[in-house]
């Protein structure tokens, strides 16, 4: 009886045990399971936050910073050890003992948070800190208190003390969004850690346990007190002598802020534009939206461009440029001041003969930042100032001709166009000098005629005109007369072609350097030769006589050269006058922003003047 009850037990017992085995089975996948999902949470990659870029001008000088957030991460070799010390004294004794919380320390916090009903005690260590600010919230609430402890203890196994200490200490917030030990040192003394006093350095170590209660702008007497409560705490642990911690706290403290540089805006909003132009070139986005003929594709190419660009943007670059600070500021007022009581805009861009290289913008009148920059998005009728490039120099490169050939400057039509020359004028046979000179409209148009429109429109292709296309390619193009047109900065670009026969873009950017000092981005154009040393010659020849006798009489002869060509839209709506000197090419254009004629501005010749401010060294 006694067995068979035995073995009636087990049978009813092997099921059950079965159960329990399954159980244990299943809890035991869905800890494993949860073991997983916390290191994938966890998974140390680098906090979303955008470090500060900064551009330089061609002396090395930061002249604009661009950043929401203020942070200057440093190594952990890089911060001194009174500090460590003391943020080690201050949050966390036992920080290379503890495996990422302290047992004694919860304890004590709860017994205090219960008998005050209510969470004042945090207990955390510098790793629950850590957790707290790139994972979680800063609520006081049990259920994130164990979140935090989970977290803490996985971020442990997968970093070494010093890698959370380094975090650590370069993530926590100083107040006035600024992050970081170096950060602070740079905003409220605004001189790298590593010359701060010992004084100063506690001074923001005081900070970060209350940033809006220890701000140092608001509540500089707080921020004073709790820097002497820490400099005493170091004193009991034996890390300073009661002297050394007498003479800090004696130790006059001065805020110098740091101010965001932010001059020359219309330079610098050129150079981040520029930015992604040479991101694009170098990675290859601009040969894949080149090479797609689906617009869908285009879009995706572009899209993929910005979104790398942000990337290169968010780790902290330094952008190096060409920008001349003196003459940039000198041709900002000359012109703004020229333009003061006339209401027109303008736009303009200075290139630097030797270097090819963009050393000053003017994005317009009264510009601010992110404003409409004239200087390279005004896209408008060259007018005559197309001419060098579209008809004379392709027709001196197409045959054995010069200045003194003949030309037919009689009225004309072709098809249905018929141009006429400036006032009404007519003419016969005159020399390629004269029409050069009065810009005489019927013998461009025959110029243009002779060359073969595809032809003349070939030797455009090197300048990479962005709004010059193929239904562009008619006869009024000999005035300049395209759908959209070009930018000054396009123009000036392509007037570079007559320092010597050589062309190759000219950049603002000169390199693109990393946090870590590696250049990660520089421009590898080489020069493309585009005209003959005879039609250089000639045309530059013909620029110096209208500034001589032409058109461009009133500008001044600054250097041993100086030659140019004007250029007028229909009814007076735009002014441009385009050219070089020894030193510089330029291209600056004139008018309202929506077109209207502007007549009695040319009479004064305001555009003459313009180029003679821009051409000054």
């Amino acid at each position: 009886m006694k067995q068979f009850t035995n073995f009636i037990f087990i049978i009813v017992l092997v099921p059950l045990l079965f159960g329990i085995q399954q159980a244990i089975a299943k809890e035991w996948t869905k800890s494993q399971n949860l073991k997983h999902q916390l290191r994938e949470s966890i998974e140390l990659t680098e906090p979303i936050s955008t470090l500060p870029i900064s551009l330089t001008d061609r002396n090395g000088e930061i002249f604009a910073e661009e950043y929401v957030e203020w942070r200057d991460p440093l190594q952990l070799n890089e911060i001194p050890v009174f500090l460590i010390d003391l943020f080690l004294e201050s949050e966390d004794k036992g920080f290379y003992e503890h495996r990422g919380y302290d047992v004694a320390a919860i304890v004590r916090a709860f017994t205090v948070n219960t008998a005050n009903d209510d969470l004042q005690q945090g207990g955390s260590t510098i790793t629950q800190q850590l957790v707290r600010l790139r994972f979680l919230t800063t609520e006081k609430t049990y259920e994130r208190k164990f979140k935090e402890l989970l977290y803490a203890a996985e971020l442990e196994n997968q970093s070494t003390k010093d890698e959370i200490l380094e975090m650590y200490l370069n993530e926590m917030y100083f107040g006035n969004q600024v992050y970081g030990i170096g950060a602070a040192a740079t905003y409220y003394f605004n001189r790298p850690l590593n010359e701060l006093s010992h004084a100063e350095m506690a001074f923001i170590a005081a900070i970060p346990n209350n940033p809006s209660r220890y701000d140092p702008l608001r509540h500089f007497d707080r921020t004073k007190k709790r820097q002497e409560l820490l400099l005493s705490l170091l004193t009991k642990s034996g890390a300073i002598t009661e002297n050394e911690a007498g003479l800090w706290k004696k130790e006059p403290i001065t805020l110098n802020l740091k101010e965001k540089a932010n001059e020359f805006t219309m330079y610098s909003s050129f150079v981040l534009s520029e930015l992604e132009e040479l991101v694009g070139h170098t990675e290859g986005f601009l040969e894949s939206i080149e090479r797609t003929e689906s617009l869908e594709e285009k879009e995706f190419h572009r899209n993929a461009l910005k979104k790398r660009t942000a990337e290169v943007i968010a780790k902290g670059v330094r952008i190096e440029t060409a920008l001349n600070p003196q003459k940039q500021k000198q041709d900002e007022t000359s012109l703004s001041s020229l333009l003061a009581k006339s209401g027109v805009q303008a736009g303009a861009v200075v290139i630097d003969n030797k270097s090819r290289e963009i050393v000053t913008i003017y994005g317009g009148k009264d510009y601010k930042k992110a404003d409409f920059n004239r200087a390279y998005q005004a896209v408008r009728q060259p007018g005559s100032a197309i001419k060098p490039l579209l008809v004379y120099a392709p027709f001196f490169e197409s045959g054995p001709y010069d200045e003194s050939t003949l030309i037919d400057s009689s009225n004309l039509c072709i098809a249905a166009y018929c141009p006429k020359n400036i006032g009404g004028y007519t003419y016969g046979m005159t020399s390629v000098k004269d029409a050069f000179r009065y810009s005489h409209n019927t013998a461009a148009v025959r110029i243009l005629s002779k060359v073969g429109i595809e032809s003349a429109f070939s030797y455009l292709e090197p300048f990479e005109f962005n709004n010059v296309n193929e239904t562009d390619h008619t006869y009024p193009a000999a005035l300049g007369g395209f759908q959209k047109g070009v930018s000054p900065l396009e123009l000036a670009s392509a007037y570079t072609s007559f320092i010597d026969g050589t062309f190759e873009l000219p950049h603002a950017i000169r390199r693109v350097v990393g946090r870590d000092g590696a250049v990660l981005y520089t421009w590898q154009n080489e020069p493309k030769v585009v005209w003959s040393p005879s039609t250089v010659s000639t045309i530059r020849d013909l620029m110096e006589d209208v500034v001589l006798y032409g058109t461009g009489k009133g500008i001044n002869y600054s250097t041993n050269y100086t030659g140019a060509k004007t250029g007028t839209t229909d009814r007076y709506k735009d002014l441009w006058v385009a050219g070089m000197n020894e030193n510089y090419t330029t291209a600056v254009w004139i008018g309202y922003d929506k077109p209207a004629s502007i007549q009695g501005l040319s009479n004064q010749k305001i555009h003459l003047r313009a180029f003679n401010e821009l051409m000054k060294d």
